[in-house]
């Protein structure tokens, strides 16, 4: 039996299915994080150590030194160093251009408005450490943070292996823990003695973390409220190889990974999932994610399969040409043969920290952008105000608000 199903667009409950996927939030694991944090808020570094040992193998104490990354950075390969500073100065090359800009906009006379652009004082940059050590999650949150001029990046990871430290010091990290899960999440978004409390945390995780961070985001500004990785191919003309290869890849992340291939060519459907078979790792995360959340979709046309890949919204597009990238609401699209998406996990410069479970509808990746506030100041003469008094007490008597109306006229009688 094949490892992904084909489903044909004319079967409406198995589509409906594949777009609206089942809620997988993990009831368990909110409930052991809302305890999680609550200790953390309560007892401070005292609870953190204690689940960080429990919970991370922490052995030894929380912030690691600059000695430790140095002998880190000493111990990474020398063309592994050479690929982090790649992807460095990519990432930073693109997110120079994402920071808003400060303006000064002249409504009229007498009435001037300032936006002011401000970066946050401190962000929070969790990188997970599970399967794999992810020195690529480090450096996509940690260097737009320093490019919008936030003055302070903490980082925390469980396990921290020497590659991920040495990306630290190439992102410009100024505070790395050895801490994970909620734990962690809760250290940075209340502080402790030890840990800083910070404005903002991003990055990826575990379901654990995704519910912290979803709890503290009342009290802490988060990136998103992410879950399972997912990517959608759309093609009548790629490499069956390649398209299988990428699904493949996609699913390594995670059991939960959704990966799913639209076409309006039944032949290649069924040449991408003999490539899915023959590839195939024999067990792991993605023949697991594959066998539940991959599909192959058959498309009765173009406009058919874009619509199906929009109700997706998934956080990767890949597809075959700009008019599809544009129709599709997605994190983020690669168009082209050549778009790999994993090299958008690595080195094109483009975030990998992306919205999932259908938030593309709403918003891009992770960006600049997203580590200073926008705010304006507003400067108003006397000529200005009274200019505008008219249409201000009408609207503020028209809400009842005569108050308002009145502190108006107190200035232009």
């Amino acid at each position: 039996m094949p490892t992904v199903r084909i489903i044909n667009a004319s079967d409406t409950r198995a589509l409906a299915r594949l777009v609206t996927a089942p809620e997988r939030r993990n009831v368990r694991a909110a409930a052991v994080v809302a305890k999680i944090v609550a200790d953390v808020r309560r007892r401070g570094d005292a609870a953190v150590t204690a689940y960080a040992r429990r919970l991370d193998g922490l052995d030894g104490a929380i912030e690691i030194t600059r000695r430790e990354i140095d002998a880190a950075v000493r111990a990474t390969p020398a063309d592994v160093r050479r690929a982090l500073k790649t992807a460095a100065a990519n990432i930073r090359k693109v997110a120079r251009r994402q920071v808003p800009r400060p303006a000064t906009i002249r409504v009229g006379p007498g009435l001037v408005i300032e936006q002011s652009v401000t970066p946050l004082r401190r962000v929070g940059c969790y990188v997970p450490a599970g399967r794999y050590p992810l020195p690529s999650s480090l450096l996509m949150t940690a260097i737009p943070a320093r490019v919008a001029g936030v003055e302070e990046v903490v980082a925390v990871c469980p396990r921290p292996a020497p590659v991920v430290l040495a990306a630290a010091r190439e992102a410009g990290v100024d505070r790395l823990f050895r801490i994970g899960g909620a734990h962690a999440v809760a250290a940075l978004a209340y502080g402790t003695a030890t840990v800083p409390r910070v404005d903002k945390i991003v990055g990826p995780g575990s379901s654990y973390v995704a519910e912290a961070k979803a709890l503290v985001s009342r009290d802490c500004a988060i990136d998103f409220h992410a879950g399972p990785s997912e990517i959608v191919i759309v093609s009548d003309v790629a490499s069956a190889r390649w398209i299988a290869a990428d699904m493949i890849a996609q699913a390594e992340h995670d059991v939960e990974a959704r990966a799913i291939f639209i076409t309006t060519r039944p032949s290649l459907a069924r040449e991408v999932q003999r490539m899915l078979d023959q590839r195939m790792p024999a067990s792991g995360p993605a023949r697991q994610a594959l066998s539940r959340w991959g599909a192959i979709v058959v498309a009765r046309s173009r406009a058919d399969a874009v619509a199906i890949a929009d109700g997706l919204t998934p956080e990767h597009l890949v597809c075959d040409d700009d008019r599809t990238a544009r129709a599709v609401r997605a994190g983020t699209a690669f168009v082209g043969a050549w778009s790999a998406q994993a090299a958008g996990d690595y080195a094109t410069g483009s975030n990998h920290v992306l919205p999932t479970a259908g938030a593309a509808r709403f918003r891009g990746g992770l960006s600049a952008a997203d580590f200073v506030r926008v705010s304006s100041v507003q400067r108003v003469t006397a000529a200005g105000l009274r200019r505008i008094a008219p249409a201000v007490i009408a609207l503020a008597e028209a809400e009842g608000l005569t108050a308002h109306a009145d502190s108006i006229r107190e200035r232009v009688r």
